[in-house]
């Protein structure tokens, strides 16, 4: 019996990724097991207070697990999982999936507001959260919380004092008796790996997010497929600087080191001064994370005071990645970019640690999946040939099969087929790399013009004085949106509007790719998942043109 509210797998496509083995039956425990089999005393795991080998994540896993049993957390109870970057979020993780119960992936900087939305939605029965955390203290928080849901009858804190009606996360593992008998109870309920394994929020940028559901088989197919791609062994050692609770950390990071056997160290800072002591200290050969943040790598003064020479691979997703920030990465730090593309749902494209620099900054790459089928259709759904921009949809066994309870949305986030419509605008070049042209709510309507923000923004951040960019929509009365650029100079430039324009025409930009109003900024403003919040700067300029 599915999960209420998951749109199970169409039985025929079900049966075709099961027959040709592109579901490999997998569940998260049984590559944990896995993991702790092969290579029992290898380190798996540092952060700030400990340091784990895969044995030890196996063992304290399987401690929560029982404890979580015993607590009353059954198969299919959905868990919100609230913790930053440190080791207790994997094995909290992991110890869910051995008892079948679904985490529910939530970003540390979310509120109450953010939280309710999500406990509702997922109807969850427990959370997983800090006592404390920076100068936030979630014990507030977490009475506002369960009086907005009562179903949500257990509250684990971790890293905190014991507190009246909450568990304590280190005190369920210190009390699990490790018998032979108890781990045969976890063996006895496995889950099947058809079943939900895991709940992603979007963590878009407009309204409250909505929830991905994922199969230990789906998540798992991508996550090898992942790892494959930018190459992954047991010989890497993987830098989580980003929100772990974000799908690009836990999906194209730890999850996939895991899954190949490698080191994850888990960083709780994003400061530049952190992120090198981190590189030199654990030798660390691949990080995964936005170009945002490898822009404050990169240009960071202290840099040359680090060595970096362990870093090999830098997976680079969440936004677009100029030829600035490439070539930076790859001639400051000497080692290789990737290009990408994906998202919570499943879709995963990426360029190839062997691909030339100019086909890391033209394309997103190839999918990593082979078996996934990705197509760009026009407007009436008819795939469209090479070279000619439409929308990209997708289908396979590493993508999603419908939003969370959401049924009006998922008639309008799926084609008759089953394909996924990613709601981004790209064309296949004939090599078959996928290039991204925009996004279909980032197209900019002037007039009953068309523009693409994108390649407004591609061609302004080449500007040698530009960090970085984003082109929004201003509202406006008479032809109801207009470009305005937000522009992130470089230290010590001092850019005009004109300056802009006559180099955007210098480019021989046509006028619809001209912005008509600029606004120079300090830096651009992230989301809670460190992505660009093209939002924040919709509502700022309505607040500066007096629309708001």
């Amino acid at each position: 019996m599915f999960l209420e509210g998951f749109t199970p797998y169409r039985k025929e496509d079900a049966e075709k990724y099961n027959r040709l083995r592109w579901w490999a039956g997998l569940t998260f425990g049984d590559i944990l097991d896995k993991a702790a089999d092969i290579y029992p005393d290898k380190e798996a795991l540092v952060d700030d207070r400990s340091r784990l080998t895969y044995s030890q994540v196996r063992e304290k896993a399987n401690r929560l697990a029982i404890s979580l049993v015993e607590l009353g957390v059954k198969e299919k109870d959905r868990v919100l999982v609230q913790l930053p970057n440190w080791n207790e979020f994997v094995y909290s993780y992991f110890a869910l999936q051995k008892i079948g119960a679904i985490p529910v992936l939530l970003i540390a900087r979310y509120r109450q507001y953010e939280i309710n939305h999500l406990c509702h939605l997922t109807d969850a029965a427990a959370w997983i959260v800090p006592d404390t955390y920076g100068k936030v203290d979630y014990l507030p928080i977490i009475d506002g919380v369960l009086k907005d849901n009562p179903q949500t009858k257990h509250v684990i804190v971790v890293r905190g004092k014991h507190q009246k009606g909450l568990s304590n996360l280190e005190k369920l593992i210190d009390d699990a008796e490790l018998s032979q008998e108890n781990l045969s109870k976890l063996a006895e309920i496995r889950p099947d790996p058809m079943q939900v394994a895991h709940m992603g929020p979007t963590g878009g940028t407009t309204g409250l997010p909505k929830v991905v559901p994922r199969t230990h088989n789906d998540y798992l197919c991508r996550a090898e497929y992942v790892a494959r791609g930018w190459e992954l062994n047991s010989n890497d050692t993987l830098l989580a600087v980003a929100p772990v609770g974000h799908d690009l950390t836990s999906s194209i990071g730890v999850i996939p080191t895991i899954f190949t056997f490698g080191k994850v160290v888990m960083l709780d800072s994003t400061e530049p001064g952190d992120i090198c002591r981190a590189i030199e200290r654990e030798r660390i050969t691949a990080l995964a994370w936005t170009p945002a943040l490898a822009y404050r790598l990169v240009n960071f003064e202290g840099l040359k005071d680090y060595d970096m020479s362990s870093l090999q691979k830098m997976y680079c997703g969440g936004g677009a990645s100029p030829m600035g920030l490439i070539r930076g990465i790859c001639e400051k730090l000497g080692c290789i970019y990737i290009n990408a593309y994906g998202g919570t749902e499943g879709m995963n494209v990426q360029t190839r640690l062997n691909d030339d620099i100019e086909m890391v900054y033209r394309t997103v790459g190839k999918p990593t999946c082979p078996y996934d089928t990705y197509k760009v259709v026009g407007e009436k759904g008819k795939e469209l040939p090479p070279n000619t921009s439409g929308e990209l949809v997708v289908k396979g066994p590493g993508v999603f099969t419908g939003y969370y309870n959401a049924p009006e949305e998922n008639e309008k986030a799926f084609d008759k087929d089953g394909f996924f419509r990613t709601g981004d605008l790209a064309m296949f070049d004939d090599s078959g790399n996928i290039i991204l042209t925009g996004r279909l709510r980032e197209v900019i309507k002037r007039g009953g013009e068309s523009i693409s923000a994108v390649e407004i923004e591609n061609l302004i951040v080449t500007h040698p004085e530009v960090d970085a960019v984003a082109v929004i929509g201003m509202p406006d009365p008479e032809l109801g949106e207009r470009p305005c650029a937000y522009i992130q100079s470089k230290p010590g430039a001092k850019l005009s509007f004109d300056d802009i324009i006559s180099f955007l025409k210098s480019k021989n930009a046509s006028v619809l790719q001209l912005p008509e109003r600029v606004e120079f900024i300090d830096s651009l403003p992230l989301t809670k998942a460190r992505k660009l919040d093209k939002r924040a700067l919709e509502e700022d300029i309505k607040r500066k043109i007096g629309t708001s």
